[in-house]
């Protein structure tokens, strides 16, 4: 996989309460595009981030319908990935690469 495919299949880190938590057990949540796969997310984020991943677990968050201002709107699909890493391997997504 070229170093351009691994910026697109990693969309950005999630950064919240839960994916802070997680982050004591060793995991990293990622926002991933739709179409990747576990293997493509592993390999994108050993490239990226020069670590061994442990294991992916993906989840795949389905778009609401929404109104505003009395018109109804759909939010889109988002595709999530727990990355777990080796022991002694860590992250720092906050910050930039």
């Amino acid at each position: 996989m070229n170093l351009e495919r691994c910026y697109d299949v990693i969309v950005g880190p999630v950064i919240t309460e839960k994916s802070t938590l997680a982050s004591e057990n060793n995991q990293v949540m990622f926002k991933v595009a739709l179409t990747s796969t576990k293997g493509e997310i592993k390999e994108a984020v050993e490239r990226l981030f020069e670590v061994k991943v442990k294991a992916v677990n993906t989840l795949v968050r389905k778009g609401k319908v929404k109104g505003f201002r009395g018109r109804t709107g759909r939010l889109s699909d988002i595709k999530r990935a727990v990355v777990t890493l080796e022991e002694g391997h860590t992250i720092d997504v906050t910050t930039g690469l």
